[in-house]
């Protein structure tokens, strides 16, 4: 066969064309990328995150990438997309508001409201839509008219109701891949930032790694992947707040532009404090609160004598959890050094 003939083309179609001809004919059959192209333009950077803005401008999330949000009930997970749907509005944007979850319209339409939404922008069709997937071909019209519709931001509440709907499991690799190629995929083709909202095993191990579920979840994210953990409760009344930490970042453009030191880089504390609501920017000082051991625990290890050579000794020594052993041990070790 000849070496310059198209991918899976019959045996002598593009045999007799020019190599230029032969090059354009399979780079449109194959789906090569014109790295020319790219070469020719301007200086190539790397991904920016630009969806949902903190205070100092960086965004949490990245357009036409699959980017997650996770932790318990109620720490804010929701509150924050409601946040990041209603800035994309309000700089021009179309969202897309997949709610899985049966949170309503009425509920959702509220909140946008109240963070500031316009209401004649809600109204319209070509700026915001909202939708309750109940079925698969409904799942699937919804992708065919996304295609056209071009959304900057879709909001997928929550990958753990996207899963049933197709007959899958969250604890398969194969299962997970599969609804990804079907749903996720195709909306993040469309160059929008596709935030899904995901939930926290309840194994503290488990939790530690990140959303529950097959390790393919976690693979599939080609953006950023955010923990959000309660600081104050979020009450109607009087608002509350969420730190922010940064689970994965697979370009880097979100952890370029925080502190470094932790495991899991502070992103950032969502805020709502009466009519005010953002993300604030950390400092390049400031440390996750979930990596760091109160004093008295570093204190504790302190006196200890000798000295702990390794958090599993500062456990069995101390008779403390894993977990907690494992923080005061590392926040004991920077003090020291």
């Amino acid at each position: 066969m000849n070496n310059t003939q198209s991918c899976n083309s019959p045996m002598g179609t593009v045999a007799t064309l020019h190599t230029e001809s032969v090059n354009r004919v399979a780079t449109e059959l194959c789906g090569y990328v014109d790295v020319g192209s790219i070469l020719d333009g301007s200086a190539i950077e790397p991904p920016v995150p630009s969806v949902c803005l903190r205070s100092d401008g960086i965004g949490l999330f990245y357009e036409g990438q699959f980017n997650v949000v996770f932790g318990d009930p109620e720490s804010g997970k929701t509150l924050l997309c409601d946040f990041a749907s209603v800035e994309a509005l309000a700089a021009g944007g179309r969202v897309l508001r997949l709610d899985l979850d049966h949170n309503g319209p009425q509920s959702t339409l509220s909140r946008l409201i109240d963070f500031g939404a316009d209401e004649e922008v809600l109204r319209d069709a070509e700026r915001f839509l909202y939708v309750e997937p109940a079925e698969r071909v409904q799942m699937l019209h919804i992708i065919e008219h996304m295609e056209v519709w071009k959304p900057t931001l879709v909001i997928l509440d929550s990958i753990g109701e996207l899963l049933p709907l197709y007959g899958s499991n969250s604890n398969s690799a194969d299962e997970f891949t599969d609804v990804h190629t079907r749903v996720i995929k195709p909306l993040t083709r469309t160059g929008a930032a596709v935030v899904g909202i995901d939930h926290l095993a309840k194994g503290a191990d488990s939790r530690a790694y990140g959303p529950t579920g097959t390790a393919a979840k976690r693979r599939a994210i080609g953006g950023t992947s955010i923990r959000v953990k309660v600081d104050q409760a979020f009450t109607p009344d009087a608002g509350g707040s969420a730190y922010l930490s940064i689970h994965k970042d697979r370009h880097g453009g979100l952890r370029r532009h925080s502190p470094s030191g932790d495991r899991e880089p502070l992103a950032g504390k969502f805020c709502i404090l009466g009519d005010t609501i953002n993300v604030q920017a950390p400092l390049s000082t400031d440390r996750n609160p979930e990596e760091t051991a109160p004093e008295a625990d570093v204190a504790a290890i302190a006196n200890l004598d000798p000295a702990p050579t390794s958090a599993r000794e500062t456990r069995e020594r101390l008779k403390w959890s894993d977990k907690r052993a494992r923080t005061a041990f590392k926040s004991w070790q920077k003090e020291s050094a």
